[in-house]
Protein backbone atom coordinates (compact mmCIF):
# COMPACT_ATOMS: atom_id res chain seq x y z
CA UNK A 1 0.00 0.00 0.00
CA UNK A 2 1.29 3.48 -0.91
CA UNK A 3 1.33 5.84 2.07
CA UNK A 4 1.18 9.57 1.35
CA UNK A 5 3.18 11.99 3.50
CA UNK A 6 0.14 13.16 5.41
CA UNK A 7 -0.70 9.60 6.42
CA UNK A 8 2.96 8.87 7.17
CA UNK A 9 3.23 11.94 9.37
CA UNK A 10 0.08 10.89 11.24
CA UNK A 11 1.57 7.46 11.89
CA UNK A 12 4.81 9.04 13.10
CA UNK A 13 2.82 11.31 15.41
CA UNK A 14 0.74 8.49 16.88
CA UNK A 15 3.88 6.47 17.62
CA UNK A 16 5.90 9.27 19.21
CA UNK A 17 3.85 12.10 20.68
CA UNK A 18 3.38 11.55 24.39
CA UNK A 19 4.55 7.93 24.09
CA UNK A 20 6.75 6.41 26.79
CA UNK A 21 7.16 2.85 25.45
CA UNK A 22 5.80 0.45 22.83
CA UNK A 23 5.94 -3.33 23.26
CA UNK A 24 7.42 -5.41 21.76
CA UNK A 25 8.90 -2.37 19.97
CA UNK A 26 7.97 0.72 17.96
CA UNK A 27 9.14 -0.77 14.65
CA UNK A 28 6.79 -3.77 14.91
CA UNK A 29 3.69 -1.64 15.47
CA UNK A 30 4.80 0.88 12.84
CA UNK A 31 5.03 -1.92 10.29
CA UNK A 32 1.44 -2.96 11.02
CA UNK A 33 0.13 0.59 10.73
CA UNK A 34 1.98 1.29 7.48
CA UNK A 35 0.65 -1.92 5.96
CA UNK A 36 -2.81 -0.36 5.92
CA UNK A 37 -4.24 -2.98 8.28
CA UNK A 38 -6.97 -1.58 10.53
CA UNK A 39 -6.42 -2.66 14.10
CA UNK A 40 -8.67 -2.92 17.13
CA UNK A 41 -7.41 -1.16 20.25
CA UNK A 42 -8.75 -0.27 23.64
CA UNK A 43 -8.27 1.78 26.76
CA UNK A 44 -9.75 0.71 30.06
CA UNK A 45 -11.23 3.07 32.64
CA UNK A 46 -12.15 1.95 36.14
CA UNK A 47 -14.96 4.30 37.30
CA UNK A 48 -13.67 4.85 40.83
CA UNK A 49 -14.69 8.53 40.76
CA UNK A 50 -17.66 10.55 39.45
CA UNK A 51 -15.72 12.35 36.72
CA UNK A 52 -12.82 11.87 34.35
CA UNK A 53 -9.82 14.17 34.70
CA UNK A 54 -6.85 15.45 32.69
CA UNK A 55 -4.98 12.21 33.31
CA UNK A 56 -7.69 10.45 31.26
CA UNK A 57 -7.45 13.13 28.58
CA UNK A 58 -3.88 11.96 27.85
CA UNK A 59 -5.25 8.58 26.76
CA UNK A 60 -8.17 10.12 24.87
CA UNK A 61 -5.85 12.31 22.81
CA UNK A 62 -3.88 9.23 21.81
CA UNK A 63 -7.07 7.33 20.96
CA UNK A 64 -8.17 10.28 18.82
CA UNK A 65 -5.02 9.97 16.75
CA UNK A 66 -5.78 6.30 16.10
CA UNK A 67 -9.43 7.09 15.38
CA UNK A 68 -8.38 9.71 12.81
CA UNK A 69 -6.34 6.98 11.10
CA UNK A 70 -9.47 4.84 10.81
CA UNK A 71 -8.77 2.24 13.49
CA UNK A 72 -11.46 0.70 15.71
CA UNK A 73 -11.61 2.11 19.23
CA UNK A 74 -13.04 0.35 22.28
CA UNK A 75 -13.56 2.15 25.58
CA UNK A 76 -13.72 -0.47 28.28
CA UNK A 77 -15.55 0.60 31.43
CA UNK A 78 -14.18 -1.54 34.25
CA UNK A 79 -17.41 -1.84 36.19
CA UNK A 80 -16.24 -5.20 37.56
CA UNK A 81 -12.57 -4.38 38.17
CA UNK A 82 -13.47 -1.05 39.80
CA UNK A 83 -15.19 -2.99 42.56
CA UNK A 84 -11.90 -4.75 43.33
CA UNK A 85 -9.56 -1.83 42.82
CA UNK A 86 -6.31 -1.59 40.88
CA UNK A 87 -3.38 -1.80 43.35
CA UNK A 88 -1.03 0.07 40.99
CA UNK A 89 1.10 2.59 42.92
CA UNK A 90 -1.05 2.17 46.03
CA UNK A 91 0.61 1.95 49.44
CA UNK A 92 -2.58 0.50 50.94
CA UNK A 93 -5.52 -1.58 49.75
CA UNK A 94 -8.21 0.35 47.87
CA UNK A 95 -11.62 0.90 49.39
CA UNK A 96 -14.14 -1.50 47.87
CA UNK A 97 -17.04 -0.10 45.86
CA UNK A 98 -20.46 -1.57 45.12
CA UNK A 99 -21.61 -2.06 41.53
CA UNK A 100 -24.27 0.60 42.12
CA UNK A 101 -21.59 3.11 43.17
CA UNK A 102 -19.44 2.23 40.17
CA UNK A 103 -22.26 2.67 37.66
CA UNK A 104 -23.28 5.96 39.23
CA UNK A 105 -19.68 7.18 38.93
CA UNK A 106 -19.52 6.62 35.16
CA UNK A 107 -22.83 8.26 34.24
CA UNK A 108 -21.14 11.34 32.77
CA UNK A 109 -18.16 9.61 31.17
CA UNK A 110 -19.60 9.26 27.66
CA UNK A 111 -20.41 12.96 27.43
CA UNK A 112 -16.88 13.88 28.48
CA UNK A 113 -15.30 11.36 26.10
CA UNK A 114 -17.50 12.70 23.30
CA UNK A 115 -15.75 16.07 23.57
CA UNK A 116 -12.61 14.39 22.23
CA UNK A 117 -13.65 11.29 20.29
CA UNK A 118 -16.39 10.56 17.75
CA UNK A 119 -18.86 8.54 19.81
CA UNK A 120 -20.46 7.09 16.67
CA UNK A 121 -17.16 5.32 15.95
CA UNK A 122 -16.54 3.97 19.46
CA UNK A 123 -17.62 0.71 21.02
CA UNK A 124 -18.28 0.91 24.75
CA UNK A 125 -17.95 -2.33 26.70
CA UNK A 126 -18.30 -3.23 30.39
CA UNK A 127 -16.11 -5.98 31.79
CA UNK A 128 -18.72 -7.32 34.20
CA UNK A 129 -20.14 -8.89 31.03
CA UNK A 130 -17.42 -11.56 31.10
CA UNK A 131 -15.57 -11.26 34.41
CA UNK A 132 -18.83 -11.55 36.33
CA UNK A 133 -19.54 -14.89 34.64
CA UNK A 134 -16.24 -16.62 35.38
CA UNK A 135 -16.54 -19.66 37.62
CA UNK A 136 -14.04 -20.45 40.34
CA UNK A 137 -12.64 -23.15 38.06
CA UNK A 138 -12.20 -20.54 35.31
CA UNK A 139 -10.28 -18.26 37.69
CA UNK A 140 -7.99 -21.12 38.73
CA UNK A 141 -7.36 -21.96 35.09
CA UNK A 142 -6.54 -18.36 34.19
CA UNK A 143 -4.28 -17.91 37.21
CA UNK A 144 -2.22 -20.91 36.10
CA UNK A 145 -0.78 -18.69 33.36
CA UNK A 146 0.99 -16.45 35.89
CA UNK A 147 3.51 -17.01 38.66
CA UNK A 148 3.65 -15.58 42.17
CA UNK A 149 7.17 -14.33 41.39
CA UNK A 150 5.85 -12.24 38.50
CA UNK A 151 3.35 -10.51 40.76
CA UNK A 152 5.68 -10.06 43.73
CA UNK A 153 8.17 -8.34 41.43
CA UNK A 154 5.93 -5.25 41.31
CA UNK A 155 7.55 -2.30 43.06
CA UNK A 156 4.52 -1.30 45.13
CA UNK A 157 4.08 -4.87 46.41
CA UNK A 158 7.75 -4.98 47.39
CA UNK A 159 7.38 -1.68 49.23
CA UNK A 160 4.29 -2.89 51.09
CA UNK A 161 6.01 -6.08 52.16
CA UNK A 162 9.07 -4.13 53.33
CA UNK A 163 6.78 -1.76 55.26
CA UNK A 164 4.97 -4.78 56.74
CA UNK A 165 1.67 -3.62 55.27
CA UNK A 166 -1.09 -6.02 54.30
CA UNK A 167 -1.10 -7.45 50.79
CA UNK A 168 -4.38 -9.14 49.85
CA UNK A 169 -4.86 -12.02 47.45
CA UNK A 170 -7.52 -10.19 45.42
CA UNK A 171 -4.90 -7.55 44.56
CA UNK A 172 -2.77 -10.31 43.01
CA UNK A 173 -5.70 -11.17 40.76
CA UNK A 174 -6.27 -7.68 39.38
CA UNK A 175 -3.60 -7.88 36.61
CA UNK A 176 -5.02 -11.27 35.58
CA UNK A 177 -8.51 -9.78 35.25
CA UNK A 178 -7.22 -6.89 33.15
CA UNK A 179 -5.28 -9.41 31.07
CA UNK A 180 -8.46 -11.38 30.43
CA UNK A 181 -10.15 -8.20 29.20
CA UNK A 182 -7.64 -8.09 26.34
CA UNK A 183 -8.17 -11.75 25.48
CA UNK A 184 -11.97 -11.56 25.60
CA UNK A 185 -12.05 -8.45 23.42
CA UNK A 186 -9.42 -9.98 21.12
CA UNK A 187 -7.64 -6.64 20.66
CA UNK A 188 -4.47 -5.87 18.74
CA UNK A 189 -3.33 -3.01 20.97
CA UNK A 190 -3.90 -1.64 24.46
CA UNK A 191 -3.15 1.95 25.43
CA UNK A 192 -2.65 3.21 28.97
CA UNK A 193 -0.47 5.34 31.19
CA UNK A 194 3.06 4.17 31.92
CA UNK A 195 1.96 3.27 35.44
CA UNK A 196 -0.27 0.58 33.87
CA UNK A 197 2.62 -1.16 32.12
CA UNK A 198 2.59 -4.26 34.37
CA UNK A 199 -1.15 -4.83 33.95
CA UNK A 200 -1.07 -4.29 30.18
CA UNK A 201 1.91 -6.58 29.70
CA UNK A 202 0.05 -9.25 31.67
CA UNK A 203 -2.55 -9.08 28.90
CA UNK A 204 0.16 -9.49 26.30
CA UNK A 205 1.42 -12.59 28.12
CA UNK A 206 -2.05 -14.10 28.38
CA UNK A 207 -2.87 -13.35 24.73
CA UNK A 208 0.22 -15.24 23.60
CA UNK A 209 -0.56 -18.24 25.80
CA UNK A 210 -4.29 -18.46 25.07
CA UNK A 211 -4.53 -17.28 21.44
CA UNK A 212 -0.92 -17.38 20.26
CA UNK A 213 -1.43 -13.78 19.14
CA UNK A 214 0.66 -10.66 19.56
CA UNK A 215 -0.94 -7.86 21.53
CA UNK A 216 0.88 -4.57 21.22
CA UNK A 217 1.12 -2.34 24.27
CA UNK A 218 1.59 1.42 24.18
CA UNK A 219 2.31 3.28 27.40
CA UNK A 220 1.92 7.03 27.45
CA UNK A 221 3.87 9.53 29.47
CA UNK A 222 2.28 10.54 32.75
CA UNK A 223 1.12 14.03 33.57
CA UNK A 224 3.16 14.53 36.72
CA UNK A 225 3.81 17.45 39.03
CA UNK A 226 7.33 18.63 39.76
CA UNK A 227 7.67 16.10 42.59
CA UNK A 228 7.04 13.22 40.19
CA UNK A 229 3.54 12.66 41.59
CA UNK A 230 0.94 11.65 39.00
CA UNK A 231 -1.83 14.19 38.53
CA UNK A 232 -5.04 12.42 39.44
CA UNK A 233 -7.88 11.71 41.85
CA UNK A 234 -5.86 9.61 44.28
CA UNK A 235 -3.25 12.32 44.82
CA UNK A 236 -5.91 15.03 45.19
CA UNK A 237 -4.28 17.19 42.50
CA UNK A 238 -6.53 16.40 39.55
CA UNK A 239 -8.29 18.80 37.21
CA UNK A 240 -11.73 17.30 36.56
CA UNK A 241 -13.12 17.39 33.03
CA UNK A 242 -16.47 18.62 34.38
CA UNK A 243 -14.83 21.45 36.30
CA UNK A 244 -16.25 24.89 35.54
CA UNK A 245 -14.16 26.88 33.04
CA UNK A 246 -13.01 29.52 35.53
CA UNK A 247 -11.97 26.86 38.06
CA UNK A 248 -10.20 24.82 35.38
CA UNK A 249 -8.34 27.89 34.16
CA UNK A 250 -7.23 28.82 37.67
CA UNK A 251 -6.10 25.28 38.49
CA UNK A 252 -3.95 25.06 35.37
CA UNK A 253 -2.50 28.53 35.93
CA UNK A 254 -1.41 27.29 39.38
CA UNK A 255 0.77 24.60 37.77
CA UNK A 256 4.54 24.97 37.90
CA UNK A 257 6.19 26.21 34.70
CA UNK A 258 7.79 22.76 34.26
CA UNK A 259 4.35 21.34 33.41
CA UNK A 260 3.70 23.66 30.47
CA UNK A 261 5.53 21.72 27.74
CA UNK A 262 4.28 18.28 28.91
CA UNK A 263 0.80 19.79 29.11
CA UNK A 264 0.88 20.87 25.46
CA UNK A 265 2.32 17.52 24.34
CA UNK A 266 -0.10 15.32 26.26
CA UNK A 267 -3.32 17.34 26.44
CA UNK A 268 -3.53 19.23 23.14
CA UNK A 269 -2.79 18.76 19.46
CA UNK A 270 -0.85 22.04 19.38
CA UNK A 271 2.89 22.08 18.73
CA UNK A 272 5.11 24.11 21.03
CA UNK A 273 8.83 23.45 21.46
CA UNK A 274 9.92 26.13 23.89
CA UNK A 275 8.45 28.48 26.46
CA UNK A 276 8.65 32.13 25.49
CA UNK A 277 6.50 33.59 28.26
CA UNK A 278 5.44 31.14 31.03
CA UNK A 279 2.38 33.11 32.04
CA UNK A 280 1.09 33.57 28.49
CA UNK A 281 1.95 30.03 27.40
CA UNK A 282 0.22 28.56 30.44
CA UNK A 283 -2.87 30.63 29.67
CA UNK A 284 -2.76 29.36 26.07
CA UNK A 285 -2.63 25.79 27.38
CA UNK A 286 -5.53 26.36 29.77
CA UNK A 287 -7.67 27.94 27.05
CA UNK A 288 -6.94 25.12 24.59
CA UNK A 289 -8.19 22.57 27.11
CA UNK A 290 -11.25 24.59 28.10
CA UNK A 291 -12.21 25.17 24.44
CA UNK A 292 -12.32 21.41 23.91
CA UNK A 293 -14.80 20.84 26.73
CA UNK A 294 -16.71 24.13 26.56
CA UNK A 295 -16.18 26.87 23.95
CA UNK A 296 -13.77 29.60 22.89
CA UNK A 297 -16.05 32.22 24.39
CA UNK A 298 -16.07 30.49 27.78
CA UNK A 299 -12.29 30.04 27.63
CA UNK A 300 -11.85 33.77 26.95
CA UNK A 301 -14.23 34.61 29.80
CA UNK A 302 -12.34 32.28 32.15
CA UNK A 303 -9.13 34.15 31.37
CA UNK A 304 -10.83 37.50 32.03
CA UNK A 305 -12.16 36.25 35.36
CA UNK A 306 -8.69 35.03 36.29
CA UNK A 307 -7.22 38.43 35.51
CA UNK A 308 -9.93 40.13 37.52
CA UNK A 309 -9.32 38.01 40.62
CA UNK A 310 -5.56 37.57 40.57
CA UNK A 311 -4.23 40.64 38.80
CA UNK A 312 -6.81 43.25 39.72
CA UNK A 313 -7.50 41.65 43.16
CA UNK A 314 -11.24 41.88 42.45
CA UNK A 315 -14.07 39.40 42.99
CA UNK A 316 -15.60 37.22 40.26
CA UNK A 317 -18.35 38.67 38.09
CA UNK A 318 -20.69 35.85 39.10
CA UNK A 319 -20.45 34.46 42.61
CA UNK A 320 -22.35 31.25 43.43
CA UNK A 321 -25.11 31.69 46.00
CA UNK A 322 -25.78 29.41 48.97
CA UNK A 323 -29.07 29.64 50.84
CA UNK A 324 -28.58 29.45 54.60
CA UNK A 325 -31.07 29.72 57.44
CA UNK A 326 -30.68 32.73 59.69
CA UNK A 327 -28.70 32.04 62.85
CA UNK A 328 -25.29 31.49 64.44
CA UNK A 329 -22.88 28.95 62.96
CA UNK A 330 -19.51 27.54 63.87
CA UNK A 331 -17.24 28.59 61.01
CA UNK A 332 -16.13 24.99 60.45
CA UNK A 333 -19.75 23.80 60.17
CA UNK A 334 -20.64 26.67 57.84
CA UNK A 335 -17.78 26.00 55.41
CA UNK A 336 -18.78 22.34 55.20
CA UNK A 337 -22.50 23.11 54.83
CA UNK A 338 -22.10 25.50 51.91
CA UNK A 339 -19.63 23.23 50.12
CA UNK A 340 -16.44 25.26 50.44
CA UNK A 341 -14.87 22.36 52.33
CA UNK A 342 -15.37 18.67 51.59
CA UNK A 343 -15.22 17.82 55.30
CA UNK A 344 -14.98 19.53 58.66
CA UNK A 345 -11.39 18.34 58.85
CA UNK A 346 -10.61 20.12 55.60
CA UNK A 347 -12.38 23.24 56.89
CA UNK A 348 -10.10 23.28 59.94
CA UNK A 349 -7.03 22.86 57.74
CA UNK A 350 -8.11 25.71 55.44
CA UNK A 351 -8.59 28.06 58.38
CA UNK A 352 -5.29 27.11 59.99
CA UNK A 353 -3.52 27.76 56.66
CA UNK A 354 -5.03 31.25 56.49
CA UNK A 355 -7.11 30.47 53.43
CA UNK A 356 -10.55 31.59 54.66
CA UNK A 357 -11.95 35.12 54.45
CA UNK A 358 -15.37 36.57 55.19
CA UNK A 359 -16.06 39.93 53.56
CA UNK A 360 -12.29 40.24 52.93
CA UNK A 361 -11.43 39.65 56.61
CA UNK A 362 -9.21 36.64 57.32
CA UNK A 363 -10.56 34.05 59.74
CA UNK A 364 -7.91 32.42 61.95
CA UNK A 365 -9.98 30.91 64.78
CA UNK A 366 -11.38 27.45 64.04
CA UNK A 367 -13.83 27.86 66.94
CA UNK A 368 -15.24 31.19 65.75
CA UNK A 369 -19.03 31.58 65.79
CA UNK A 370 -20.45 33.43 62.78
CA UNK A 371 -23.70 35.37 62.62
CA UNK A 372 -24.67 34.85 58.99
CA UNK A 373 -25.91 37.88 57.11
CA UNK A 374 -27.52 38.31 53.72
CA UNK A 375 -24.99 38.94 50.90
CA UNK A 376 -22.06 37.92 53.11
CA UNK A 377 -19.20 36.72 50.87
CA UNK A 378 -17.09 33.81 52.03
CA UNK A 379 -13.82 33.10 50.24
CA UNK A 380 -11.62 30.01 50.39
CA UNK A 381 -8.21 30.27 48.77
CA UNK A 382 -7.88 32.53 45.75
CA UNK A 383 -10.58 31.07 43.53
CA UNK A 384 -13.54 29.86 45.58
CA UNK A 385 -16.30 32.31 46.55
CA UNK A 386 -19.80 31.86 47.95
CA UNK A 387 -22.38 34.58 48.61
CA UNK A 388 -24.81 33.89 51.46
CA UNK A 389 -28.52 34.33 50.87
CA UNK A 390 -30.80 34.30 53.92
Amino acid sequence: MIINMTQENKIKEVLTRGVENIYPNKEALESVLKSGQKIKLYNGIDPTGPTLHLGHLVQMMKLKQFQDLGHKIIILIGDFTAQIGDPTDKSAVRKKLTHEQVMKNCQGYKEQIGKVLDLDKIEFRYNSEWLGKLSFADVIELSSNFTAQQTLARDMFKKRIEAEKDLYLHEFLYPMMQAYDSVYLDVDLEIGGNDQMFNMLAGRTLMKKVKNKEKYVMTTKLLEDTGGVKMGKTENNMVALNEKPDQMFGQIMAWSDELILPGFELLTDLKIEKIDNPRNDKAKLAKAIIERFYSKEEADQAEKEFEKIFKDKDKPTKIPIAKVARGDYKIVDLLFQIGLASSKGEAIRLIEQGGVKINDQKIDDIHQIMVVKDKMIIQVGKRKFIQIKI
